[in-house]
C-alpha cells in the first residue's frame, strides 16, 4: 500500500464515530471522565474499569422521554443513553447495578429493569445539558408517565441523580 493511501485510510478511520467501533473495543476517554463502570464487565479501557467521557456516552443509542417526575413540575423532556445500551457497551453480565451518586448515595437497581423499561441516563433536560446542581451530569430516569406502576417509592429510590459510578454484580 502506498504511503499516501495508508495515511488517508488512517485519517478516515480516526473520523469514524464511536458507535462504529465494535463494543469489545472500548476507546479511552479523551475528555473529563463522568462515569466509571466496574464489576462484572468484560469491555474495559482503564484497568478493570470502563471510563466514559461525555462524547463516549453521546455515541451510545439515545432515548427521548417526555415525563413528569416526583422532583419536577409538569412534563419535561429528557434525553440520554439507554441504560441497557450502556450495559451492552461494557459487556455487563450481572443481576444488579449498584449506582452511586457524587454524594455517595447508592441504590441497587435490578438489571432486569433496564430491559423491561426504557430507563435512560438522562444527560439533557428540555434540550439543555444537566449540570451537577440540576441533577446531572447523569440521572437514572424511568419513563414514569408510560406506566403507572413506576410511580412508587422503590422506583423513586432507584432514580439516582448526579451519577458517577455503576458497579455491575
Amino acid at each position: 500500500m502506498k504511503e499516501g493511501t495508508r495515511r488517508l485510510l488512517i485519517a478516515c478511520l480516526a473520523l469514524l464515530p464511536l458507535s462504529a467501533v465494535p463494543a469489545h473495543e472500548l476507546r479511552a476517554p479523551e475528555e473529563a471522565v463522568i462515569l466509571v463502570m466496574s464489576g462484572n464487565i468484560t469491555h474495559t479501557n482503564v484497568g478493570d474499569e470502563a471510563h466514559f467521557d461525555r462524547r463516549m456516552l453521546e455515541a451510545l443509542p439515545w432515548q427521548r422521554i417526555e415525563t413528569s417526575t416526583p422532583w419536577t413540575n409538569g412534563v419535561r423532556e429528557y434525553r440520554g443513553p439507554l441504560a441497557r445500551a450502556l450495559l451492552a457497551a461494557v459487556g455487563a453480565e450481572g443481576k444488579v447495578a449498584r449506582v452511586t451518586a457524587l454524594n455517595n448515595f447508592m441504590a441497587e437497581i435490578p438489571v432486569a429493569d433496564f430491559h423491561r423499561h426504557d430507563v435512560i441516563l438522562a444527560m439533557e433536560r428540555d434540550g439543555e445539558r444537566m449540570a451537577i446542581r440540576d441533577q446531572g451530569p447523569l440521572f437514572v430516569l424511568y419513563p414514569f408517565d408510560e406506566d403507572p406502576a413506576l410511580r412508587n417509592e422503590t422506583i423513586r429510590f432507584r432514580s439516582v441523580w448526579q451519577v458517577h459510578q455503576i458497579r455491575v454484580e
